[in-house]
């Protein structure tokens, strides 16, 4: 997968895709004015694996192509590489093994999945062995294939998280020996979750240089920029509205202007009933990205 053009900060949201890929997600797109598209390619929170409609996945992916929208696929929310219940797991690498071969499929850059979790303190070790035990074979498998990034997305705490704090992420990646095709998903929700202070000044700007130290500089791949409903490290997940939430405008700035997110996809996951509430929060963001 080639590196993020630096000149650049695609913008979009995650965008519903009920009823058939481009049927539901392209006019979403359009109104919503985005440049990034992120969708389920099956039930967020259940195992089906749906094999997709090839009629709708060709439309889909060249209606993004035309449109010059970058697209990603999150796997289910129930995926966790870390579970002590062994079935758990089974189905997490299968819903992985899926999720790449629909972003395959669809043209898909990346496929987003959660960290995880031990569940249980004496669990820990274990749960690590698993994710490089899960995870290796499919880094492989996409590496040669030429198919999409794995990115895992720190959780927002909690749980015996394998791992919340950008710090965390380096364990999780040399579980993997870091591998070239395991990326980052940065979720602002998630940090400030995990206690994480974006609102203070500099604080989202300390956050990505940590993130930065921690993966390196090519890792991060792409941004879910949500704000937030609770306090800062209430391990709570809770999406606001851009400027909106707790943490506020300013720390969206920071972001926006930050090195590290230059030529990195972001997208929002913020509340909407309509597609205008995704393009306002679009809209935000764009005023806030730095001038030439």
């Amino acid at each position: 997968m080639p590196t993020p053009d630096a000149g650049h900060r695609p913008i979009g949201s995650h965008t519903p895709a009920s009823g058939g890929l481009a049927k539901a997600a392209l006019p979403y797109v359009d109104a919503a004015g985005s440049e990034v598209a992120q969708v389920y390619v099956g039930n967020s929170r259940g195992w089906a694996m749906p094999a997709g409609d090839p009629v709708q996945d060709a439309l889909f992916r060249d209606g993004c192509a035309e449109r010059g929208v970058a697209v990603y696929i999150h796997a289910s929310l129930l995926v966790n590489l870390g579970s002590p219940t062994e079935a758990t797991v089974e189905r997490s690498t299968q819903s992985l093994a899926h999720a790449l071969r629909r972003g395959a499929a669809i043209g898909a850059r990346g496929v987003v999945f959660h960290a995880g979790s031990a569940v249980d303190a004496g669990h820990a070790d274990a749960a690590m062995r698993q994710v490089r035990e899960s995870l290796l074979p499919l880094l492989d498998s996409a590496a040669d294939t030429g198919g999409p990034m794995l990115l895992v997305e720190p959780s927002a705490g909690g749980g015996r998280s394998l791992a919340c704090r950008v710090e965390q992420l380096g364990p999780y990646l040399d579980a993997v020996d870091r591998h070239p095709q395991l990326g980052v998903c940065f979720d602002t929700c998630h940090a400030w979750a995990a206690g994480h202070n974006l609102a203070a000044e500099g604080g989202m700007t300390a956050t990505l240089d940590a993130l930065v130290t921690t993966v390196g500089a090519d890792r991060l791949r792409l941004v879910h920029a949500n704000d937030s409903k609770d306090l800062c490290g209430s391990t709570r997940d809770r999406h606001e509205n851009i400027g909106k939430g707790m943490i506020g405008e300013p720390a969206f700035a920071e972001l926006m202007r930050h090195p590290a997110t230059a030529g990195v996809p972001i997208l929002v996951e913020t509340p909407t009933e309509r597609h205008e509430g995704h393009a306002a929060d679009i809209t935000t963001l764009r005023r806030l990205l730095p001038r030439p």
